[in-house]
């Protein structure tokens, strides 16, 4: 992976342009070369008309934007300098242009062709230089000199010398010139003048020309400075005073733990002899934290100038502003006030360091980290590769994400509705009258007040009016100077209510040859917890990983005395001589790809390098590097040699390359060839996964047999569909003696779907619970059981608070509108997680109420958000399946059912129990009911579902509807039955009934444990949680037999193994199975069958159309994928729906293209997941089609390559998908890239397609 920079703002007098650093991660330069593109793009108002030809029907523009664009290689430092002339953006009319430029910087690697973009805007500047007042008098006496220095410099704050600078006193409509000036060798030119014919307020100004004009638009220009000059008088409180006090602002942030003197300049104008308290107020988070007084000794003169200073304690509890605010009370009774706003260094009262021992490193050598923190602090530390976070940046830490979580960093403003009224100035007829006659002013002592968010209480004058009254009438300040007459004084009072500030905080040595083989190559190495106990320093030992990279690590630690953060250590995994491989994360069997292997030497004499990869069964190797396989290398020097790989096998397999440095009598430029002492040797090791054509398949079989002593049976004859691709099945078979056996070995994988919002987080963490629970109870919890479950529960909770609003309330991406239905969810499961992990119980009486406050008059709850799954709907309406769902939560929280809230919603539930149209509904209140203590109203509800019940067998299930074949919903409606008939305390009858739905839910689990979604896998395992508790025997073994058409398995269940999950690979993947349970002890067992076919094109009520975009005519490795998703059912809308986009091999998405894509129509979240793109889609309005686009880019050539899969699924109805096809639309001329892929001529590449 390459790093490179980019400016962020342009001049528009500059012709030249540097693309800096372009580096590996481990700090090296990249040779290669970089296309630089940069445009001026047309104002988004601007209409060009378009040129239509035969070859472009739909017109393309006549006016194209001016651009720049050309191709250089990176020197010896990894930078490429390019020049230009501006006149290239200025051919078009500058008034329809942006004044931005648009810059792609792309760089490909010399050998391998890998290459890396960049793109960033870069604002025009037309400001060249700045002429400015420096050392300049603010008051004189009349008849007195002026005395300042003027100061000129360049855009990047570098003098000029020798410019002419003219001097002018006046507005600028009206100045009058005073001197000619001529700049030194510091850009700086010394001025006086007298003031002897001059009255009132100077207002002196600065021109680079001689004649006081405006900026010209949108041309070079130099910023001119000005500067008012005050008179000096007495003061009374009737007269606007010149007297100010000034803080002396800070260039720097000041830094934490030390002492800083803050200096004040005060200047005091036509003041009585005596002496002034000068007071100063510390302001950090809108609160005081510290406040003091100088004193000032005016003397008998007219002016009074001097500075004063105290002292200031730097603590991390004022980071990251300060904000100071100084006043003074004059002898005139007049008051004046200044407040500067401070910057503190982003310290926090934990001081973490991180170290690493040494600094730097070999791969797989060990090395100390170091954590020190205070006594007792809980670190988490992670070290991430650098090549991550520049494909990803921003996901990290920092002391700027932290300040900005604060409630309030600065106070500034106060509240209108506790803002004094202010009286209007009373205007005598003939008087004139002007609030600023200067045109500029000092904010007064009150704006200074308000602007830190504090309200004075005085009997002085402390408010300049901000309005007159004349002859009965008001007048306020409008703009310019002039005066307007507010008609109606309730208008005025929302006009002011509009210039407050908006509240809250800011948007805020060994002889022989050492051989080093490198295998690891992680993208995250650390993610850890450590404490460092009572010492504060904590040692850890760890081995570096394989990667030839740099290691971005942060740490961050809590403690009762404060939260820290340390600053972020880099330690970088280098070696002089080394090996690394390109090659696609996976291909599909048939394709085959060009290997290539770069040999790097960094070290500073030549070396003879052999290069030779590792025989292998699974793919055979052509070469393609002629002789060069052993060669010469030279310092600093790099090879790249290549094989063609075609793989032969699927699954993972390992491609293994070897790169030594060999003893060798030949010399390589004029220099005797030497070997390394260490490290002459480097073997990489990588996997290559090769998957089969088509579409994968998943089929189980389960069963769950109980032995009473007597041998129980069951024979089955499994077979494959006729279009199953040649060689990709196979099939497995696996026991437990447990039901919830499965589920517990994948906790974290209970469904193969995408887990990006709330709804599934929870769905993850939820089960969890429940078998934590089971386990428990029937004494089978064990302390690593226990650890793994409690880490998922811990680190699932803290996810789940991603999703939680201010108010209490979940939604389903923690943004728009809270949920229902989700928030309800949350809580109930919380509640029971209480019992193994800390739960924030403010967090959880938040969420409580905010549910509270959804309920209506009737006493049923408000929907808020949508319902997940849409066939829940039914013959009632959602009000009373939400409320069902509510009530529930409440009462598996122990609520009481004498509650108001609870009382209130049973009630309302009771009324809509005369119709039972929808089954899922009626079984949701059957279990309501129970929870209840209702019997009676329970009854009812279990008698009508033991009438539409499916049974078959010993088999027994609900369904939504008869023609329902939705098996996530029919698994949700027959759990909730199986928890109504057991939550209150069962029979020996109910245990019988309950075993019928338990056998059928048992078949129905997927490979994983889990079931068809999320709502019915959290359900179903609630419930069998629940049987299998209630069922549990402590005693009994069992032996299962299993006879396939060609090989008998034998496994034992007893109480030492039960949860043990044992699974082995079956040779038949067809045929007949016959299985037998000998003992007394339960087995679950499990056939799972993986295959692949052609991929459907049957039509169902969701599809999915994919269009290629590419030309392939020119080179270019950006392939657009046109995507347009429909739903056609009977439903207005569909549920969540998710998009996954499996890349063409070779292909990888392109990041910037990722972005606009979170930001398309409909689109909530986009993950990006091995090779696969997931787009999670609200939803597919009924006959609308939604578009959405995504580019991909070629990193790594493949030949013969095989169309690639998009699924489209519904994620509450999986059953509800669509599969399709793409390719590339050049793939006959894919071979010609790179040696395989670009033709020589354009000719040759039309006449391959």
């Amino acid at each position: 992976m390459v790093s490179s920079s980019l400016v962020s703002e342009w001049v528009f007098s500059k012709h030249s342009f540097l693309i800096n650093l372009i580096r590996y991660t481990y700090g090296q330069p990249v040779p290669g070369s970089v296309n630089l593109e940069m445009c001026r793009h047309f104002n988004s108002h601007i209409e060009r008309s378009l040129a239509y030809t035969p070859e472009n029907p739909e017109g393309v523009p006549e006016i194209s934007a001016p651009c720049y664009k050309e191709t250089k290689k990176t020197n010896k430092k990894g930078c490429a300098n390019f020049i230009f002339s501006m006149s290239t953006f200025t051919k078009v009319a500058q008034k329809v242009l942006r004044d931005q430029l648009k810059l792609s910087a792309k760089v490909e690697e010399e050998g391998t062709g890998i290459s890396h973009q960049q793109e960033k805007s870069m604002d025009i500047s037309y400001v060249v230089g700045k002429l400015s007042f420096t050392d300049t008098l603010k008051i004189y006496d009349q008849g007195s000199f002026v005395e300042g220095k003027v100061k000129a410099v360049y855009y990047n704050n570098t003098p000029i010398a020798d410019m002419p600078v003219y001097l002018f006193e006046g507005e600028r409509w009206s100045a009058r010139w005073l001197q000619n000036l001529t700049t030194d060798s510091n850009g700086v030119a010394p001025f006086n003048f007298s003031t002897a014919n001059l009255h009132g307020d100077i207002h002196i100004q600065l021109s680079n020309t001689p004649t006081l004009g405006y900026a010209p638009y949108r041309a070079a220009h130099y910023e001119t400075g000005d500067q008012i000059v005050s008179l000096a008088q007495v003061s009374s409180p009737d007269t606007k005073t010149v007297s100010f006090l000034e803080m002396k602002k800070k260039d720097k942030p000041l830094p934490c733990d030390k002492e800083e003197d803050i200096f004040i300049q005060y200047t005091v104008v036509g003041e009585a002899k005596g002496s002034v308290d000068m007071m100063y107020l510390v302001l950090s988070r809108g609160a005081i934290v510290m406040q003091g007084h100088n004193r000032i000794d005016v003397e008998d003169q007219s002016v009074n100038e001097g500075q004063v200073s105290f002292k200031l304690a730097v603590s991390p509890d004022m980071a990251p502003d300060i904000q100071v605010t100084i006043y003074a009370i004059l002898p005139s009774e007049t008051v004046i006030a200044n407040s500067a706003d401070f910057s503190i260094e982003k310290c926090f009262s934990n001081k973490v360091s991180l170290e690493f021992s040494p600094s730097s490193a070999v791969p797989g050598e060990q090395t100390i980290l170091q954590v020190k923190a205070l006594p007792d602090s809980l670190c988490g530390v992670s070290a991430v590769d650098q090549s991550v976070l520049i494909k990803e940046p921003g996901k990290t830490l920092d002391a700027d994400k932290i300040f900005n979580l604060l409630p309030v960093r600065k106070a500034t403003y106060v509240p209108y509705n506790v803002e004094d009224r202010v009286e209007c100035l009373l205007v005598r007829p003939r008087r004139y009258a002007m609030p600023f006659p200067d045109g500029k002013k000092r904010d007064d002592a009150h704006t200074v007040f308000q602007n830190v968010g504090m309200k004075m209480a005085t009997n002085l004058v402390i408010r300049v009016p901000t309005c007159l009254k004349y002859r009965g009438r008001e007048y306020r300040q409008g703009h310019g100077y002039g005066m307007r007459r507010v008609y109606d004084s309730p208008v005025v009072a929302i006009m002011q209510r509009q210039f407050g500030s908006a509240p809250g905080a800011n948007n805020y040595p060994d002889d022989s040859p050492i051989e080093t083989v490198r295998t690891f190559f992680p993208e995250t190495w650390i993610w850890d917890l450590l404490e460092v106990g009572k010492s504060g320093t904590k040692d850890v030992s760890v081995t570096v990983p394989d990667t030839i990279t740099t290691w971005e690590t942060e740490a961050f630690c809590l403690s009762s005395q404060g939260f820290g953060l340390a600053p972020r250590k880099e330690i970088t995994v280098f070696q002089p001589f080394f090996l690394e491989l390109s090659l696609p994360y996976s291909i599909i069997r048939g394709e085959h790809f060009e290997l290539k292997a770069t040999v790097f030497n960094y070290l500073t004499s030549c070396i003879m390098v052999t290069v030779a990869p590792t025989p292998s069964l699974d793919y055979t190797l052509t070469p393609l590097s002629g002789d060069q396989y052993t060669s010469c290398l030279c310092g600093g020097e790099r090879k790249t040699l290549s094989w063609t790989m075609a793989p032969s096998a699927l699954g993972v397999m390992n491609v293994s390359v070897t790169a030594e440095a060999v003893a060798s009598q030949a010399s390589c430029d004029n220099e005797i060839v030497s070997v390394p002492e260490r490290g002459r040797i480097d073997v990489v090791k990588r996997s290559l996964i090769v998957k089969a054509e088509g579409t994968e398949m998943s089929k189980t079989y389960n069963w769950l047999l109980c032995p009473k002593g007597e041998a129980l049976k069951e024979e089955i004859e499994i077979q494959l569909p006729e279009n199953v691709i040649l060689g990709s099945a196979r099939a497995s078979l696996s026991v437990l003696g447990d039901i919830l056996g499965r589920a517990l070995n994948n906790l974290d994988g209970l469904l193969q779907m995408p887990y990006g919002c709330g709804e599934q987080n929870m769905a993850l963490l939820a089960p969890n619970i429940y078998i934590l629970q089971y386990l428990k109870h029937t004494q089978q919890l064990t302390p690593a059981i226990k650890n793994k479950a409690t880490n998922f529960l811990t680190s699932g909770y803290q996810r789940q608070l991603n999703y939680k609003h201010d108010d209490g309330a979940y939604s389903t991406f923690g943004t728009g509108t809270g949920n229902t239905w989700l928030t309800a969810f949350v809580v109930r499961s919380f509640a029971k997680a209480q019992s193994f992990v800390y739960i924030d119980p403010a967090k959880m009486e938040e969420s409580k109420i905010w549910l509270q406050r959804k309920q209506r008059g009737n006493g049923c709850f408000e929907q808020s958000g949508k319902l997940f799954n849409n066939r829940m709907k039914g013959g009632v309406s959602d009000e009373v399946t939400l409320s069902a769902y509510i009530t529930a939560a409440f009462l598996e929280m122990k609520t009481s059912v004498e509650d108001p809230v609870v009382n209130k919603s049973l009630s309302c539930l009771k009324e809509s129990i005369s119709d039972l149209s929808n089954t899922y509904t009626t079984a949701l209140l059957a279990y309501v009911f129970t929870l209840a203590g209702d019997m009676e109203t329970r009854a009812h509800l279990l008698n009508h579902l033991d009438t539409v019940g499916i049974q078959n067998g010993g088999f027994l299930h609900w369904s939504q509807t008869a023609s329902e074949k939705s098996a996530s919903l029919t698994v949700e409606i027959s759990s909730y039955v199986l928890l109504a008939k057991l939550s209150a305390s069962p029979t020996t009858e109910d245990l019988g009934y309950a075993a019928g739905i338990v056998r059928w839910l048992a078949g129905q689990q997927n490979y994983y444990g889990g079931f068809s979604s999320t709502q019915d896998t959290v359900v179903a395992l609630q419930a069998l949680a629940l049987y299998s508790a209630l069922v549990f025997s402590p005693g009994g073994s069992s032996t299962v037999t299993v006879q396939s058409p060609s090989d008998t398995l034998t496994f034992d269940v007893n109480q030492n193994n039960k949860l043990l999950y044992q699974e082995k690979l079956l040779q038949d993947v067809t045929g007949k199975f016959s299985l037998e349970v000998k003992g007394t002890a339960c087995a679950a067992m499990q056939i799972s069958q993986h295959y692949n076919i052609p991929t459907p094109t049957d039509a169902t009520t969701l599809s999915v159309n994919v269009r290629t975009e590419f030309d392939c005519a020119i080179k270019n490795t950006k392939l657009t994928l046109n995507l347009q998703s429909r739903f056609s059912g009977k439903e207005t809308s569909t549920n969540m729906v998710i998009l996954d986009i499996k890349m063409l091999s070779g292909f990888v998405p392109d990041q910037e293209s990722l972005k606009r894509l979170k930001g398309a129509l409909l689109v909530d979240r986009v993950e990006q997941k091995e090779d696969h793109v997931l787009v999670y889609i609200q939803e597919l309005p009924k006959d609308i089609p939604i578009n959405h686009s995504l580019d991909l880019r070629l990193e790594i050539p493949v030949q013969n390559m095989k169309p690639a899969v998009v699924k489209i699924y519904d994620y509450y109805q999986p059953s509800d998908h669509a599969e399709t096809e793409y390719t590339h639309p050049c793939v006959s001329v894919l071979a010609l890239l790179h040696g395989f892929f670009w033709g020589s001529s354009k000719d040759q590449a039309k006449s391959l397609v």
